[in-house]
């Protein structure tokens, strides 16, 4: 009988895995630290452990994920919970599945010594933008909790070149800035910005960084796997923010420099303990917000939105 169980190891461990599961994921933007849990989950091994091979692809275009993924051509996207709110609207056939960054991170960026020291003081001047509509939206808003509209002020696309057009003085401010990234590259540039944080001017807290899927053909089972996969990669940046710097930075050399380290320090605290945890009230408050300064035509329910796939 002893004989046996050598044997029977050995013909256990030659045993082929077992097959993964392939899922798709769109970035909304090249890899960096907002982005964390996803690498993270990969260096460590999570997915695997839940029986995913992920596909990470950052895109061309960052308008493109959302429009992939309800297409069906993404299994996920990471998007901006503002921009679904808008694109469900739209018609797209897209509902938030995650949370990867649960707190807003974009911002109204200003030079700090500069001439705009409240959001009144943009009136006749110069405001950057990246995205038109959803930055356009939520500058509407902004301004007009402050007394003034978009007639007020002149928008200029500077395609991406956010903190570069607001030190060189093309711009007065710019909309769209992050707080983790523009914020820290000014400081390093040595022309130090300063943020209204659209969260303290008149607009409800929102998830910064969401999953989204077609609710039609998403894979709820695989979604919830995926997420469990971060949550526990989350649990690990926040108990060891030094080694999962190390590893996340190791995956690209161009990661290894001062900003993504400073925005690894300012981002790490905002991702979402609970990736799939939903809060309904967060979503319903954020349509009616929209709806109430005319951005949407109406209130959709919270169900048409978001759903929590472990839930059901």
């Amino acid at each position: 009988m002893n004989r046996l169980i050598p044997a029977l190891l050995a013909s256990c461990l030659a045993l082929p895995a077992a097959a993964q599961d392939k899922m798709t994921l769109m970035l909304d933007w090249f890899v960096n630290p907002d982005h964390g849990p996803i690498i993270i989950a990969e260096e460590k091994g999570f997915f695997a452990d839940a029986g995913l091979e992920v596909e990470v692809i950052a895109p061309a275009d960052p308008s493109d994920p959302p429009k992939m993924a309800a297409a069906g051509r993404a299994d996920l996207a990471v998007s901006y919970q503002p921009q679904l709110h808008l694109q469900i609207h739209e018609g797209l056939p897209l509902k938030r599945v995650g949370t990867l960054v649960a707190t807003p991170l974009n911002c109204l960026l200003v030079q700090a010594d500069g001439p705009v020291k409240t959001i009144a003081d943009l009136k006749g001047r110069k405001i950057g933008f990246s995205v038109a509509g959803v930055e356009e939206a939520m500058l509407s808003a902004l301004l007009k909790a402050n007394g003034l509209s978009l007639d007020d002020v002149e928008l200029i696309n500077v395609n991406w070149a956010l903190s570069s057009a607001l030190m060189s003085g093309q711009v007065d401010a710019v909309i769209g800035a992050y707080r983790n990234f523009e914020l820290n590259q000014m400081e390093i540039e040595g022309r130090p910005g300063r943020c209204f944080y659209v969260e303290e001017e008149g607009l409800p807290a929102y998830d910064e960084l969401i999953y989204v899927a077609n609710p039609e053909t998403m894979d709820k089972a695989m979604i919830a796997r995926f997420l469990g996969a971060t949550e526990r990669a989350t649990q690990y940046i926040l108990n060891h923010p030094e080694d999962a710097w190390e590893t996340f930075s190791a995956t690209s050399a161009e990661l290894r420099n001062e900003l993504n380290k400073k925005a690894w320090s300012d981002t790490y605290p905002r991702f979402a303990t609970r990736p799939a945890a939903m809060d309904a009230g967060r979503y319903a408050a954020f349509e009616t917000y929209l709806e109430d300064y005319g951005l949407i035509p109406s209130v959709n329910p919270v169900s048409d939105i978001a759903v929590d796939v472990t839930a059901e």
